[in-house]
């Protein structure tokens, strides 16, 4: 029957590579007691020798080798030549392992315990019964929800109120423009004479731009003047055929 012969821990010297093997060295130390009347072993140094597609899966590099701790499952063999073997016991490996480090192991253990309390919490508030006020509230919500849809759907547009037009290149306020020469200055106008410096401003705004800077006010159908006497008379000055006008209407 072979002897059998389990290793674990990480390889204590560089790996060497050979043609369809790798080797490296390990050191397992015996038990910490020995039977009564005997000594206690001491640590005994181990060659192993792995085939190469062996290795190759288990992602080990030279360097990794010396860090991360493995397990050698194999039969100790004494036909390796001494320069290949440099234990003092040659190891040929059948099974060569990663072993999780403790820290990799404390990090899984750790979220497998995460995930099962999750777990639990969902399959809790799964099963969580649901109230008759609940229910009720919820429906009433519903409810509410459909009301407010039906509200804001109208049920026939309203119609664009139509904005009022601003006559083209005049003050603001104008709703007409009518002809200088109708219009009408009652005598309690014509006898008085407006402020000339207002007066030179309101010309000198004409020339610039081209209008008036405010409208006449007229007494609409009678086209009375009602309001805008100087700005009348810059425009008898300045000789405007039409003038801007907004309409104050008769008091019945």
């Amino acid at each position: 029957m072979p002897h059998k012969i389990t290793l674990t821990g990480s390889a204590t010297g560089p790996l060497r590579e050979y043609d369809r093997y790798v080797a490296f060295d390990m050191r397992e130390k015996g038990s910490p007691s020995a039977p009564k009347g005997l000594k206690k072993s001491t640590f005994i140094s181990y060659t192993v020798f792995v085939a190469k597609k062996a290795f190759n899966k288990t992602g080990l590099t030279k360097k990794s080798i010396m860090q991360e701790k493995i397990l050698i499952q194999g039969e100790p063999t004494l036909d390796i030549p001494i320069d290949e073997c440099p234990g003092e016991v040659g190891v040929i490996c059948f099974q060569i392992t990663v072993l999780p480090n403790k820290k990799d192991k404390e990090g899984n253990e750790s979220n497998d315990k995460k995930e099962a309390k999750q777990e639990v919490a969902a399959t809790k508030q799964e099963e969580k019964p649901v109230t008759a006020s609940q229910l009720v509230a919820k429906e009433e919500k519903k409810a509410e929800t459909v009301q407010s849809e039906v509200k804001e759907t109208p049920v026939q547009e309203k119609k664009a109120e139509p904005q009022k037009k601003q006559m083209p290149n005049q003050p603001k306020g104008t709703q007409d423009v009518l002809s200088f020469d109708d219009i009408i200055v009652p005598e309690e106008f014509l006898r008085t004479r407006p402020n000339p410096e207002k007066t030179q401003k309101v010309i000198d705004f004409v020339k610039r731009t081209g209008r008036l800077d405010e409208p006449l006010t007229i007494e609409k159908g009678s086209n009375i003047l009602k309001d805008g006497y100087r700005r009348y008379v810059v425009a008898k000055t300045v000789k405007m055929d039409k003038v801007p006008v907004v309409y104050e209407y008769q008091k019945s």
